[in-house]
């Protein structure tokens, strides 16, 4: 009996490998780049945007027939929610599998929880553990170099779609602007406050009438929605980041 328990065991196994490595992965579509790149750390390797990846600020796109298509075709849908498509869309999204609404910014805490929230929805919970991993790793080296040139000593004037990358550098993030245009009383502020570094949001920049009040302060933009859908593009564009800013100082 023992032997055949143990038979038994080892067919059971052997067919749940062989099912596990047969399986077909699941259709996923992203709205964005953005939500996209979030399903590649969770553990999907093959994800489709609807959004082109060439616009400015992809959530204007306007969803055409055959893009409501595909989004009723996927097994997965990933959404942040302040697309314009979901206006189009509205609450349930017609699909054949599940849609799964997150949040999106580059903080360690909103990507770990939002892509294990993908996870579950792909079964892939242990291959999210590994990537978000090597993007907490990537975000608290890029800290431990930030700090090594002492930029938290620095005032910062933040886009307040970037802070969220900014707080994980230890920036010391005196105010903040956006995503509407700088008013005239910011402007006086700025002024009064002698910002070093202005980080504004290359998808909507406002930021630039600061730098006529502060010419000495460094400017840059940061992206949130990476050019390409492909494997790491979140820590690519937060690398990017990250040496857009040390390059400065």
């Amino acid at each position: 009996m023992k032997k055949i328990s143990k038979i038994t065991i080892a067919l059971f196994a052997a067919l749940a490998l062989f099912n596990s490595a047969w399986a077909a992965p699941k259709k996923v579509v992203a709205s964005t780049s953005w939500a996209a790149a979030f399903a590649d750390i969770a553990g999907a390797d093959e994800v489709e945007s609807i959004a082109p990846v060439n616009l400015r600020h992809p959530p204007e796109y306007e969803i055409t027939v055959s893009d409501v298509q595909k989004i009723s075709d996927s097994e997965v849908f990933i959404y942040a929610g302040f697309e314009r498509m979901m206006k189009t869309l509205g609450d349930k999204v017609p699909n054949k599998g599940v849609s799964v609404q997150v949040v999106l910014d580059n903080s360690l805490a909103t990507v770990k929880e939002s892509t294990l929230k993908i996870a579950q929805a792909l079964g892939t919970e242990e291959i999210q553990k590994v990537r978000f991993a090597e993007y907490e790793k990537l975000v608290k080296d890029g800290q431990k170099k930030a700090l090594k040139k002492k930029l938290n000593k620095k005032k910062v004037l933040c886009n307040k779609n970037q802070t969220y990358l900014a707080k994980e550098l230890g920036l010391d993030i005196v105010g903040v602007f956006g995503p509407g245009p700088v008013s005239a009383e910011e402007l006086l502020e700025a002024k009064k406050a002698g910002y070093d570094l202005i980080i504004d949001n290359i998808h909507n920049p406002t930021g630039k009438p600061v730098t006529e009040i502060l010419p000495k302060a460094k400017y840059i933009e940061w992206r949130n929605f990476p050019t390409a859908v492909e494997h790491d593009a979140l820590k690519k564009v937060v690398s990017d980041n990250i040496d857009m800013l040390l390059a400065e100082f």
